[in-house]
């Protein structure tokens, strides 16, 4: 009895034990399945995902997201392995193919940069040598109907074999190679049209969208470069204005992959931006006798032709320029426009002062913006608390066409963009035997008044102003004031002046604020305006703070009356 008794419960414990052994494999393999589901779903996430999940308050401040990066981070990574275990293996195909495609089309460029003390530039020999670039990132940019868009990062500290033939115009011959070439930046691929057709693109361009870093050495084969003064730093100069005329973006290179014509696809000009160079202010002093002498460098691509220089204002470190530059645009959606502020040292090298940019994309087509900008030292470095100085600066944007309902600047004159657009009803005389050239002036009557000021600076031993405004055109040197408010730090005037403007467009208002004393007057602040708003606009009223100054604004109405007269130049 006992013995049925042990074996049935032995029996019960043994079922029990292996009833206990399948659900705890069971329950292990469903947490198996759900871990498996969860990093299939982490894999899948792209950046909109992570931004539902979590708010930014939470983000740490070194995670940044860019709206490029669409794929997955699991997928990105098997993309770059699989290209750069690929591109290591074919890279002494690619080394020969690319040699060849960068003489051809390198060489003509370096030739067109060839500095002044050389007489032929040229490939003595080009090898990229056997180490192959790596790339360290990559993302699809959206919003292509017609086409997509891949972005590659890309690093390479290669060993290629680059020798320059340099002769100079005393006939001596120089064999300077490249060396210890360090390369980070990023490459874009654009495979357009997409078609029915394998591979489903007809063709590819490429260009290097941003160059991060590049890096080299200039060294004479079996000499010392430094024998000839300046030779270094004109070929170095060379070489990086060939690098931006030949492969950085919006230049780019299309392949065509199955026959058709391309031409869309080619770099063009998309528009025309006129930059109006005002003023600076509180410039950082350079010399140690007197003032900076400071002069702008401005710029779209940083080519010597197509970089405009101001002239230079001597010992002022408040500088008014009041100077317009006119550049062509070839992608309103990636490019800038570049301002550097120099002191001019004479026959030395000029010293930089600061250096500031603006986005093209934030401009409104055919809008003017007026626009404040704070120098810093380097634009890659987004922290810079030193202060170097503002520049001011008059920013429009007119692209060509006249599908997107602004008026084509471009007909055949010899106005400036701002001035088509501001005169775009005239109509240009043509001769077929005689053309003569007419630059627009925008004349008329400016009318303005000082209505009130607000937070002057206390002047006054019991804590208040006597202030008066005295207003001025710059270029005609007419001048009118407004009378003396006494005792109050936010007067009253609601005067008018009007002044008759014979060049709208190079002419400024300059109004100086004054504290009226008994014995003499003391200086508060002033404003500084160019005409290019009120003649656009017609009439406007705004606050205006006072440069100069601790503290303090005016209020001011605004309203032209044209009237358009022609020159002969």
């Amino acid at each position: 009895m006992g013995f049925i008794v042990g074996v049935v419960i032995g029996l019960v414990v043994g079922i029990a034990i292996i009833i206990g052994f399948v659900k705890l494999e069971n329950s292990r393999s469903k947490l198996r399945s759900e871990l498996a589901n969860t990093v299939a779903a982490f894999a899948r996430m792209t950046v909109l995902d992570s931004r539902k999940l979590l708010p930014p308050e939470f983000y740490p401040s070194w995670v940044v997201f860019s709206e490029r990066q669409k794929l997955s981070f699991f997928f990105c990574i098997k993309i770059l392995t699989w290209l750069n275990h690929h591109l290591t293996k074919i890279w002494p195909y690619v080394d020969e193919a690319a040699s060849e495609l960068i003489r051809a089309s390198v060489e003509p460029v370096l030739e067109q940069y060839r500095p002044a003390i050389v007489s032929s530039l040229t490939f003595s020999k080009l090898t990229l040598g056997t180490v192959a670039p790596q790339f360290t990132g990559v993302s699809i940019i959206d919003g292509d109907k017609d086409g997509m868009t891949m972005e590659l990062d890309m690093q390479w500290d290669g060993n290629p074999n680059i020798v320059l033939g340099v002769k100079t115009l005393v006939g001596v011959s120089l064999p300077i190679q490249v060396k210890n070439i360090g390369f980070t930046g990023v490459f874009r691929l654009i495979f357009r049209p997409l078609v029915d057709d394998f591979p489903c693109f007809g063709a590819v361009s490429f260009s290097l969208r941003e160059k991060k870093k590049l890096d080299f050495t200039l060294k004479v084969v079996g000499g010392d470069i430094s024998a000839i003064p300046g030779i270094s730093e004109a070929i170095e100069e060379t070489i990086r204005d060939a690098v931006e005329d030949s492969i950085t973006w919006p230049v780019r290179k299309v392949i065509p992959i199955i026959p058709g014509d391309y031409s869309d696809l080619e770099l063009k000009p998309v528009g025309m931006l006129e930059v109006k160079l005002v003023q600076a202010k509180n410039l950082t002093n350079k010399d140690l006798v007197g003032k900076s002498d400071p002069f702008a460098k401005l710029f779209i691509r940083p080519l010597r032709e197509k970089t405009k220089r101001s002239k230079t204002i001597n010992n002022d470190l408040n500088p008014i320029w009041n100077e317009h530059f006119e550049f062509v645009v070839e992608d309103a959606s990636t490019q800038h426009i570049v301002v550097r502020i120099y002191d001019d040292e004479g026959v030395q090298a000029s010293e930089l002062i600061g250096c500031a940019q603006v986005r093209l994309c934030e401009l409104e087509p055919g809008k003017v913006k007026d626009v404040w900008l704070k120098l810093v030292k380097d634009l890659e470095i987004q922290r810079d608390n030193k202060n170097r100085g503002e520049v001011h600066l008059e920013l429009l944007y007119v692209p060509f066409g006249s599908g997107n309902g602004i008026v084509n600047p471009f007909a055949s004159s010899s106005m400036t963009s701002l001035e088509r657009v501001l005169k775009n009803d005239t109509t240009e005389e043509e001769n077929a035997s005689t053309r003569r050239r007419k630059d627009i002036i925008v004349r008329g009557v400016l009318s303005v008044t000082v209505i009130s000021a607000e937070e002057i600076p206390i002047q006054d031993l019991m804590g208040k102003a006597d202030p008066y405004v005295v207003l001025s055109m710059k270029k005609s040197g007419a001048k009118s004031k407004t009378r003396v408010v006494n005792d109050s730090l936010n007067p009253v005037w609601n005067q008018t002046f009007d002044f008759v403007v014979e060049d709208g467009l190079h002419d400024m208002l300059v109004l100086e604020v004054w504290d009226h004393d008994t014995f003499g007057k003391d200086y508060v602040g002033r404003c500084i305006l160019t005409l290019t708003r009120v003649i656009m606009e017609e009439e406007y009223k705004d606050w205006f703070s006072l440069d100069e100054s601790k503290s303090g604004k005016l209020q001011l109405h605004l309203k032209w009356m044209a009237q358009s007269i022609y020159r002969d130049s």
